[in-house]
């Protein structure tokens, strides 16, 4: 069977399971298990699992996809065993490895990362496959962290137009709560989740693979530990699985940040009345354990809504609020959400306060901490080629992810011109400190209507600033997930015309 067939069969499949959950917010889905073991699923989440470079990357077992492609069976073969391990009832998850991360920007300290086996990845995919449609009708609009169609910078755009004037005046935000959980992977409680997840599933085979999941060891240093709490960072439901979970933190702010299946109108109508009858109103933005609540109110009320928060946590989803590290600030002195520094400052043309997106320097600096030990460890032995190989990938997804911030230009021409003189310095060891222009000679070559740049053969090193900058433009808070997008021309226009009317006021 071809893989054209089975991409079709798990799309209309996922599509109709939406549309059902989508249209009925009390149903409960009984028979799943039937889908999820079904082949045509397997091979998908197989050719999903294979396009993965993860995929050769063993588990406790040692297995990779290149040893499963060289048995004798081949990949039909493998995927009918785990079928019938699945039906059979003998199918049971395997510890999952363990790796430190280290994290970024914060030297000596790590995050742990689980690594499933092949086989363990490949169910994981498959369920994933049949539960993500059904959850994905109950997620909020304002929830952005491991969804279809929605990244990190609808997130940040949904805050920055929140601080941006309005017809009716100034922002009426003025402070934001910037939450910080404790430990938030490893502290879901196991009961509270899956009581979650009955509320929409009913058959209990998917239940106990679930379970089964969330219950498998941890092998750490060759002692395998089980844990009573958490979800393994790394698995493939775990982002699935983490978002189920937090959502009772979105349903506490719905009233304002919008509901599931219902027009964003209805929440800015509540808003505005809530804002005339001078109650407190919180908007509150997510992705994944990090979140934002801007704050319509005053500094005291924000403090009240933090030990709310606490509370809530502790007694909800009996997590922790970290209380030192969840800040009040206030929106003109600015704060750090997904790599990126907000702050409302005023414009130059207008003098109107507005959401702005910075680079922060902490990100400055770690890039430049970065490329500065990658090149000294290259051994001088090594060709120009090979440090353009390493550093232009890291330049090019840099650039991508910042190039939205306001002045961020200015600042690339400043790491163009520091990376230059690194790769320089690295080639003046190489060649025996020789004078720049004879650097220059050698390497120093200008490409088809491009400035000059470290050159060796077809290798050039890429500069942060080429390409430009840009704004991230406007975005609908009802976004497609591929399983919606049956939009009509009417809705396509409608959302046309917003972002070309939100765009011409950014620029007044």
């Amino acid at each position: 069977m071809s893989s054209d067939v089975n991409t079709s069969f798990v799309l209309d499949m996922q599509r109709k399971l939406y549309r059902w959950s989508n249209e009925d917010p009390d149903k409960v889905f009984a028979d799943l298990f039937n889908l999820v073991c079904d082949r045509r699923t397997l091979d998908q989440a197989w050719q999903r699992l294979a396009r993965n470079s993860g995929s050769q990357t063993p588990g406790t077992d040692g297995m990779t996809r290149r040893m499963v492609e060289r048995q004798p069976k081949g990949v039909a073969g493998f995927l009918v065993g785990i079928r019938e391990a699945l039906r059979s009832g003998t199918y049971s998850p395997e510890p999952v490895r363990q790796r430190l991360i280290p994290k970024p920007g914060k030297p000596g300290k790590f995050r742990p990362l689980g690594i499933p086996t092949l086989i363990d990845r490949l169910v994981q995919m498959a369920l994933k496959l049949v539960l993500e449609p059904i959850f994905e009708a109950d997620f909020h609009p304002t929830s952005y962290g491991f969804r279809k169609g929605r990244s990190t910078h609808d997130a940040l755009e949904r805050i920055v137009r929140f601080l941006h004037p309005t017809k009716r005046g100034p922002s009426v935000y003025r402070y934001v709560i910037e939450g910080d959980i404790k430990g938030c992977f490893d502290a879901i409680d196991h009961h509270v989740l899956m009581d979650r997840v009955r509320k929409r599933i009913s058959d209990r085979k998917v239940l106990k693979l679930i379970l089964s999941f969330l219950k498998s060891g941890v092998m750490i240093e060759g002692t395998i530990r089980h844990p009573v709490a958490g979800s393994p960072q790394g698995g493939i439901i775990s982002p699935m699985l983490s978002n189920i979970y937090m959502t009772a933190l979105d349903e506490r702010y719905g009233r304002w940040s919008g509901c599931p299946r219902e027009p964003s109108i209805n929440a800015a109508a509540r808003r505005v009345k809530d804002h005339k009858k001078g109650r407190s109103v919180f908007y509150m933005v997510r992705y994944a354990d990090d979140f934002v609540v801007l704050v319509d109110g005053t500094r005291e009320q924000a403090e009240a809504e933090k030990l709310a928060l606490a509370e809530f946590l502790k007694t909800e989803l009996r997590m922790e609020l970290s209380i030192e590290k969840t800040r009040i600030t206030s929106v003109e002195e600015g704060f750090d959400f997904l790599g990126y520094r907000v702050v409302q400052t005023k414009a130059r043309r207008t003098g109107r306060r507005v959401g702005n997106l910075f680079i922060p320097k902490s990100k400055l600096n770690d890039l430049r901490h970065k490329i500065k030990v990658m090149v000294k460890e290259i051994p001088t032995g090594c060709s120009l080629t090979d440090v353009i190989g390493k550093l232009n990938p890291i330049l090019l997804g840099w650039r991508n992810y910042y190039q939205y911030a306001t002045g961020a230009y200015r600042e690339f021409n400043r790491l163009d011109f520091w990376i230059w003189q690194r790769v320089g310095r690295w080639l003046k060891r190489k060649h025996g400190d020789p004078t720049w222009p004879v650097l220059r000679r050698l390497y120093h070559h200008r490409a088809s209507g491009q400035r000059r740049q470290w050159t060796e053969g077809t290798k050039r090193l890429r500069f942060l600033s080429q390409g430009g900058t840009r704004r991230y433009p406007a975005q609908l808070i009802e976004k497609p997930n591929g399983w919606n997008a049956d939009q009509t021309y009417a809705q396509r226009e409608s959302a046309r015309r917003f972002r070309d009317a939100f765009n011409s006021l950014r620029h007044v």
